[in-house]
């Protein structure tokens, strides 16, 4: 049963900050996107280390502020 909670409050959790990404700019998605990976990343590379994952998403969000959408 408890699974099953965590996974709607999961389900539930994750539409509304895609709800919440529609009047985005590229910028600030691009943004959002590399902070969530590099405090994915940070966490993994140092075994779940706070200080880890804040760096990785600190990181990951200044190489996605960075990254520009219109260059081809």
């Amino acid at each position: 049963m408890k699974t099953r909670y965590l996974t709607g409050a999961a389900a539930a959790f994750f539409a509304l900050n895609l709800a919440a990404c529609g009047s985005m700019s590229e910028r600030d998605k691009n943004t959002t996107t590399g902070a969530v990976i590099g405090g994915a990343a940070g966490a993994v590379l140092t075994g779940g280390s706070t200080a880890g994952t804040v760096g990785g998403a600190v990181v990951g969000g200044v190489i996605g502020n960075k990254v520009d959408p219109n260059k081809k």
